[in-house]
């Protein structure tokens, strides 16, 4: 296959996804609304799977939809649909507002206020589309595979390689005036394969994503960490049950981030569905430690200049110096909580993790005698409570050297004690995703075997 799939002019509607924005905001002034707001947004991409040497899959894939949500006084209405024909849309404006007149009243329903809508949306260095031909980014797979399976004897199967390209665009408007866009895109490669010796069989994968196309790792580099973590799985020990320092590695470690994050998030807090609730001011990491947003940051993958409100998004401490300083809000938790928006409806945008910063080598060496992490296993978190039990694989650390792979293991704790424990963050940080910290070391856990 050498047709080139041209993933720039299908996702380059911004105008006509405005415009259509637009008249549903009209129309819904029309249909009896008070007030709306609407999302539209269109993404195509293209994937292709090869496994064992052989062209598994190509996806092509292209999406289009909107979603209104209308006020009637202060009762709600929301209804979606990929249908963009005209008369798909009069059916939809029409349903969302009959679905108002009969939802009750919510005083703390409406948009967001006018003056917090994002007067200047900056640059953010998120579009960098890629028109590959279907061949091109079958050779890509090819060659991260290739690498994977060729590294070591050991590798005797695969999950296969992917490489994938996708460009969205979408468009958020109220009737407060405010209509923004952002177009971006997210290329990625991963390789996933199978190592076996006389003790049995582990499975590992690696995985590369970037806004731009040259700035992902090469398919052979790929291909080859993900094999190079498949034979150091092989050989799996056993530890004796006991409480340990474990090292969360930087890939893993974002998870207990993403704990916290969720346990200040307004809809778990105006619940009473956290541990977090009433936690302003309160001391919950070491004083070294902060966890700061950056939302405008050129290219990274999580920036944005408004949240899902249209308000403007800003710099912010959700923990500052070890304490609870802002909580996750968009307007509707914030009035639920009587607190101001702040600018998270939707989510965090690009959430860093600071801290006594010391090199990977030196945090194995602090724990002696412990576990490193490279895998989490099934959920078993409860932001209720704090309780905290995940199995994991990984490493056994011993007088301060990694010594032997471990998996069919359980941590075990409350997230308020392992928050509290963190020592230090590793020079290492995993910058793939939303969330970017380094390795993090807890002082202590339960570490179960199996």
């Amino acid at each position: 296959m050498n047709d080139v799939v041209d993933l720039t002019s299908a996702t380059n509607h911004e105008d006509e996804l405005k415009s259509l924005v637009a008249d549903i905001l009209t129309r819904a002034r029309a249909h009896g609304a008070d007030a709306a707001e609407v999302a539209a947004s269109e993404e195509a991409g293209l994937g292709v799977t090869v496994r064992l040497g052989e062209l598994e899959t190509v996806e092509f894939n292209r999406d289009r939809g909107f979603g209104i949500t209308v006020y009637v006084g202060q009762r709600k209405g929301t209804a979606s649909t990929s249908d963009t024909t005209p008369e798909a849309i009069e059916s939809t404006v029409s349903a969302a507002c009959n679905i108002a007149r009969y939802t009750e009243s919510d005083p703390c329903h409406g948009l967001a206020d006018a003056r917090l809508m994002a007067q200047v949306l900056p640059a953010l260095d998120l579009d960098h589309p890629w028109s590959p031909s279907v061949a091109d980014v079958e050779a890509m797979a090819r060659e991260a595979e290739a690498s994977a399976r060729g590294f070591d004897r050991r590798i005797t199967n695969s999950d296969g390689a992917s490489v994938s390209s996708q460009r969205g665009c979408s468009v958020y408007g109220n009737t407060h005036g405010f209509l923004g866009s952002r177009i971006g895109t997210r290329h990625s490669i991963s390789c996933g394969v199978i190592a076996e010796d006389a003790k049995g069989k582990q499975r590992d994968h690696y995985y590369t994503i970037a806004r731009r196309i040259t700035d992902l790792d090469a398919p052979a580099s790929v291909g080859a960490e993900a094999a190079r973590r498949a034979v150091a799985r092989l050989g799996a020990g056993k530890v004796k049950t006991g409480r340990y320092p474990v090292l969360f590695a930087a890939e893993v470690a974002g998870s207990l981030v993403g704990h916290l994050i969720g346990a200040l998030s307004g809809g778990a807090l105006y619940r009473n569905a956290s541990f977090l609730t009433d936690s302003l001011g309160r001391k919950l990491l070491p004083d070294g430690f902060s966890i700061v947003e950056r939302p405008l940051i050129p290219g990274a993958p999580g920036s944005a200049a408004f949240d899902g409100d249209g308000v403007a998004t800003y710099e912010k401490a959700f923990i500052e110096h070890g304490v609870v300083a802002s909580y996750v809000l968009g307007s509707y938790s914030a009035r639920r909580l009587g607190l101001a928006t702040t600018a998270n409806s939707g989510g965090v945008h690009n959430v860093w993790v600071e801290g006594p910063r010391r090199p990977f080598a030196e945090l194995i060496g602090a724990v002696g005698d412990g576990l490193l992490v490279t895998e989490l296993i099934g959920s078993g978190v409860n932001l209720v409570t704090g309780d905290y039990s995940r199995g994991v694989g990984g490493f056994w650390i011993a007088n301060g050297e990694i010594t032997f792979a471990v998996d069919e293991l359980t941590v075990a704790g409350n997230l308020t004690d392992i928050y509290g424990s963190l020592s230090a963050v590793g020079d290492d940080p995993d910058r793939r995703g939303n969330v970017v910290t380094g390795s993090l070391l807890v002082d202590g856990l339960t570490v179960a075997a199996g």
